[in-house]
């Protein structure tokens, strides 16, 4: 064998090497260069940005919601102001805003008011004029507002009783005649009243006689329309050959005037006293006010009923007779006196809740129990006899019990009306006031730093604790507070094992095929269902055919009123476990999905059957993905109110859902709900200025509410982790 030596090939040098590759390089990015899409830079700004937008918008709807719910009870200073026209008002100034003071707004004002308001524009008009007058665009302005001028007159006469009331014939006579005469007005009609302006621009500097000269010609005007009769409307327009030019001055006039605005201060004063003045809050404008104070002794009532009661202490009667007529004294005796009459109307409310809610509640069942008899034997059985005998007895048992009850509080009452303050408002008027229906009062100019908060901290407490009163636009949320908790719960303890078992089954058990198509077709269809659809069916289905047929079986005798034959507390659970159960299904066939094949597969090898591999391998493993699903499903119940509006939540319920009476926890009884509370404050209530705050403060409350039944559920997610991680062998 012979062996051929060949020399290697000289290899190139590098810099050979590095032109040859670099000059394609250089050529192909000449050409057509790498796109920068291809870097991903654009779609990674475009996400962060999109994800940005959508982090500010949240954060600031939280900070709204936290600056305007906790700023709700925070005590004002009372403020005392005279207007222009001698009327005194006094209050809270609730918030403040500007606005434009333009002529279209005159006629919402006081006579006085009008006045001030009106010089105000007069001068703004007047420095308006004269501007346009020195720049040399007036005859142009009025030239332009010729024809806008010349329709708006002629829209104005069509509308005026004679003229709309016309045969169709004379009708359109008398627009031709007016259409006539005013064109032949504009001849020289915008020279003549740019002569007229400038005439009046040099009498003064108010705009007085500018307004003299616009409201001689809308005299004339109002004179003719006047006129009661379209002959005489005819004939003045022919007789009088100024009047066109009168009526199209007038409107040329007020369509320069539509620019004319003076920017304006107003503020919304809580006013109270209701009773006296038929409302609740008062807008003052700046121009209004002639002079303003805080009275030193301005006190804040807040009572049971009519809202809040702003005014000065005028004395303290005590069974008539006047136990302080100075300020100090009348306070000094007030805070001797009300914390008494507060405690006997607390047990007065606690006898008409507890013992006459209790007889009531014991003569229902005698009543009950007695119709019962009568379904049962009928009225002319002995049983019925006996029956009957025994519920008068014990119906006169229990008149007696509620008598004695009755003459307690009848009692508490006298003692209470003894009490009465006599107080005096801004305008001199005065009233008395029953320290009873005095939940709260203090002297709001006289409160320091330390007072405020202590006033701001006792009106958080009974926002918490207490009932709402005064159409709910005061007092507690307490009853709304239980059911929001009591429904979520419940909802979570429906949905949550309903929704598990199904996606053990789709993921675990069923076959693929058609039907299990269709069946996660409509679990994904039900999650864009409208939750007023869920209520409608909650309605129809849980309310008026199962709960009718429980009451035909199980509560006959309250027939034909209605036990769980109506929306309730455990129909809207139901209603609203069905509304998030694809939340449920879906997180949970995703947790399971996620549990690593080689897992079930060992434990099978291990001989464990498939129940058991569910059971202690899958099933702990799947168990964060599964509370994340009952995480969602509980924020989005707790937040709905659309199907809560048929299915059970009420605007004020009498009694929870839960109490001490057997069986203790009441499913069927209606309920408030938090959402359903802002619903009611932000579009029923009567006094809206007053529920406005409200509603932030409520919202607060729910969202502080939703984040804790999230963080309930995240611990119980970490504990549930831990305990079958470590036992899962």
């Amino acid at each position: 064998m012979t062996i051929v030596y060949e020399p290697p090939v000289a290899a190139p040098p590098q810099s050979a090497l590095a032109t040859a590759d670099a000059s394609p390089r250089r050529k192909r990015q000449w050409r057509g260069g790498n796109s920068v899409l291809a870097f991903g830079e654009p779609l990674v700004w475009l996400t962060g940005g999109g994800l940005l937008c959508c982090v500010v918008m949240i954060v600031g709807l939280l900070l709204l919601v936290l600056y305007q719910g906790i700023s709700t009870f925070w005590p004002l200073a009372v403020v005392q102001v005279q207007t222009t026209d001698d009327h005194w008002i006094m209050g809270e100034v609730s918030r403040d805003s500007t606005f434009e003071l333009n002529y279209g707004g005159l006629p919402n004002l006081s006579p006085t008011s009008q006045a001030t308001a009106r010089r105000l524009l007069n001068q703004q008009f007047h420095a308006a004029m004269a501007a346009w007058v020195e720049d040399g665009l007036l005859g142009r302005r009025l030239a332009e507002l010729s024809e806008p001028a010349l329709r708006a007159a002629e829209r104005a006469v069509e509308l005026t009783p004679p003229v709309r009331d016309a045969a169709g014939r004379e009708r359109s006579e008398l627009l031709t005649l007016l259409d006539r005469a005013l064109r032949t007005s504009l001849a020289d009609g915008p020279q003549r009243l740019e002569t007229q302006v400038r005439q009046a621009l040099e009498q003064d500097t108010s705009g007085k006689a500018l307004d003299q000269l616009w409201t001689g010609y809308r005299t004339q005007q109002e004179a003719w329309l006047t006129l009661p009769e379209l002959d005489r409307l005819a004939a003045r327009l022919r007789d009088d050959a100024e009047l066109a030019y009168q009526v199209w001055a007038d409107y040329a006039l007020s369509l320069l005037a539509n620019e004319v605005a003076v920017p304006m201060h107003r503020r919304l004063f809580r006013t109270g006293n209701f009773e006296l003045t038929n409302e609740h809050f008062t807008w003052i404008s700046q121009f209004e006010v002639a002079a303003e104070e805080q009275p030193a002794w301005a006190v804040v009532f807040e009572r049971l009923s009519w809202g809040r009661f702003y005014g000065l202490p005028k004395t303290l009667l005590v069974d008539g007779q006047p136990m302080a007529t100075e300020p100090a004294g009348i306070w000094q005796q007030f805070e001797r006196y009300h914390p008494e009459v507060r405690a006997r109307w607390h047990q007065r409310r606690r006898l008409e809740i507890q013992e006459v809610g209790e007889i009531n509640r014991r003569l229902e069942h005698e009543r009950l129990a007695l119709r019962q008899v009568e379904l049962q034997h009928g009225q002319e059985s002995a049983a019925w006899q006996a029956a009957e005998q025994g519920f008068q007895k014990q119906n006169a048992e229990l008149e007696q019990e509620f008598a004695r009850v009755r003459a307690q509080i009848v009692e508490l009452d006298q003692t209470n009306d003894k009490y009465q303050l006599l107080v005096q408002t801004a305008d001199g008027q005065e009233k008395s006031l029953p320290l009873a229906e005095i939940v709260r009062a203090y002297p709001a100019n006289q409160l320091g730093g330390l007072g405020r908060l202590g006033i701001y901290l006792s009106r958080w407490i009974e926002f918490l604790r207490d009932d709402p009163r005064e159409a709910n636009t005061e007092g507690g949320v307490l009853p709304a507070i239980w059911g929001t908790v009591a429904m979520t719960l419940l909802m979570s303890c429906a949905v949550v094992p309903f929704g598990v078992l199904a996606a053990l089954y789709l993921r675990e058990y069923a076959k693929a095929g058609w039907l299990v198509s269709i069946v996660r077709i409509a679990i994904n269809n039900l999650a864009g269902v409208p939750s007023i659809v869920f209520g409608v069916f909650g309605l129809g289905f849980f309310c008026y055919i199962i709960g009718a047929s429980v009451d035909q079986v199980f509560y006959s005798a309250k027939l034909p009123n209605p036990t769980f034959g109506t929306g309730g507390l455990f129909w809207a659970a139901l209603t609203l476990a069905l509304l998030t159960l694809p939340v449920v299904i879906v997180a949970t066939e995703e947790a399971l999905a996620a549990v690593p094949r080689s897992m079930r597969e060992g434990s099978l090898a291990c001989g464990a059957s498939k129940w058991q591999t569910i059971r202690r391998i899958v099933l702990p493993r799947a168990m964060p993905g599964i509370m994340t699903g009952m995480i969602l499903a509980m924020a989005r119940g707790a937040g709905e109110v659309a199907p809560l509006m048929l299915v059970g939540a009420v605007k004020l319920a009498p009694e929870l859902p839960v109490d001490g009476v057997f069986p203790y926890v009441h499913l069927e009884r209606s309920f408030m709900h938090l959402g359903f509370h802002i619903y009611d404050l932000g579009f029923q209530s009567q006094n809206s200025e007053a529920a406005k705050p409200m509603v932030f403060t409520t919202t607060l409350l729910l969202i502080t509410l939703i984040a804790l039944l999230n963080v309930f559920a995240i611990w119980l997610r970490g504990r549930l982790r831990r305990r079958f991680v470590s036992n899962a062998f």
